[in-house]
């Protein structure tokens, strides 16, 4: 008997669209809420929109943790629920397959899919979150072009100030420009120019060439006992370039470390007690949400099967919620944790715990009691909240409209003799 049937096969194909789908919608998603607002954070820098990409391909790694889980369940979820609500499912449980049998191909993809994230977390998101942070210190600093606003004071070192009036081509071309240059005698040289355009020095990597035109230069200082006045058809002035640091080394934030160091600088006594709290605590917060993938299957089974004769989608909604606030409260546990007010296996690993008693418990119910639902409260609080809003909104039956079977108001009453 092959490993994988042809009742494998058809499973397999009904998780992969949605499953695939969801991820990419899921990652679109969050990195579309995310654009924008770098956008707006390299435009005020005034670097390069380039760098815009460059960053947010350093984020997919950090939205991946999310968007993997949620497409596995999501995927997992809507195939059953195709199947429970076309009666297939009820036929595949007639010719004596159980839910677990039927739950092999969906862990095949959550075991596969659960070593993707472990990868992800424990070595992509850490080198992804300092490049990023890398991006930021290099954009912040200038390092990707200095920042000249139009119609603006900026200060170049402490003894410069520029100001432009108008930026044509892209930048290269400027008009009405106002310089004032100190040196360290106290004299001032204050430039004005019709024109000027950025060059890039033969001489020195560090240094740029403001090549300017038809403008005039006024030297003043103390040592002078009136302002002198100079006209040029063509001046270049100089510019130094603000020495840019190197940036950190990769570390300086307990997301920057991959497992063997998580691993050294938790569990070493060297470490100081700060450090370790924080490490253990992150790699608990990575294991754990790895780990819970193994549950999604049973609890998408779970919240994937409607009641008899309803095409409820309640389920759906559920299990986003769950999935996104056991995210949520792992992430708020991880910092407690983090700053040494709990212990890392309590803050993580109970909660943990009991999540994974709940899914337990409501795949339990639907798969070994009879007529079973993980949800069903919800299912009925819900008819009755769809039943007060229709009376609420005056929404009256027709009277020429029978009752239907899946209608809350119907009630069965015997056929006349």
């Amino acid at each position: 008997m092959p490993f994988l049937t042809a009742n494998d096969r058809y499973i397999a194909r009904l998780v992969l669209v949605p499953m695939f789908g969801t991820f990419a919608l899921a990652a679109s998603l969050l990195i579309l809420d995310k654009m924008l607002r770098l956008f707006d954070f390299v435009a005020s820098e005034g670097g390069p929109v380039s760098v815009v990409f460059k960053m947010l391909a350093n984020l997919i790694p950090e939205y991946a943790g999310l968007a993997i889980p949620i497409g596995l369940m999501l995927g997992i979820l809507l195939a059953f629920r195709k199947l429970a609500t076309t009666s297939e499912l009820d036929v595949m449980r007639a010719v004596g397959l159980s839910y677990t049998r039927l739950l092999r191909v969906p862990y095949i993809f959550a075991v596969a899919l659960a070593g993707l994230n472990l990868l992800n977390v424990f070595y992509l998101q850490p080198l992804s979150h300092y490049y990023y942070e890398q991006q930021q210190y290099a954009l912040r600093s200038g390092a990707l072009g200095a920042s000249i606003k139009v119609g603006e004071f900026t200060a170049l070192k402490d003894k410069m100030a520029l100001r432009i009036e108008e930026s044509r081509d892209n930048g290269r071309m400027l008009s009405g420009i106002f310089a004032r240059v100190a040196n360290d005698k106290g004299q001032v040289l204050a430039i004005s120019a019709s024109q000027g355009q950025f060059l890039a020095s033969k001489d020195s990597p560090d240094t740029i060439v403001l090549r300017l035109s038809d403008g005039q230069i006024v030297q003043d200082g103390p040592n002078i006992d009136s302002p002198r006045v100079l006209t040029f058809a063509s001046h270049d002035l100089p510019i130094d370039l603000p020495r840019i640091e190197e940036f950190r080394e990769r570390g300086g934030k307990k997301k920057e470390y991959i497992l063997p160091e998580l691993l050294e600088l938790g569990w070493s006594k060297a470490s100081p007690e700060a450090l370790r709290n924080e490490t253990r605590a992150s790699f608990s917060y990575r294991l754990v949400e790895v780990v819970m993938m193994l549950l999604l299957p049973l609890l998408a089974l779970a919240l994937a099967i409607p009641p008899k004769r309803s095409t409820s989608a309640l389920g759906v909604f559920v299990s986003i919620v769950m999935v996104v606030a056991y995210h949520k409260v792992n992430q708020y546990a991880s910092d407690v944790a983090a700053l040494g007010r709990l212990d890392p296996i309590l803050a993580l690993w109970v909660p943990f715990a009991l999540f994974a008693a709940l899914i337990v418990w409501m795949y339990w119910r639907v798969a070994y009691v009879p007529g079973g639902q993980a949800i069903g409260g919800l299912e009925r609080g819900f008819a009755r909240l769809g039943k007060v809003l229709r009376k609420l909104f005056g929404r009256k039956r027709l009277r020429d409209e029978p009752p239907q079977p899946d209608d809350p108001d119907f009630e069965a009453r015997p056929l006349a003799a």
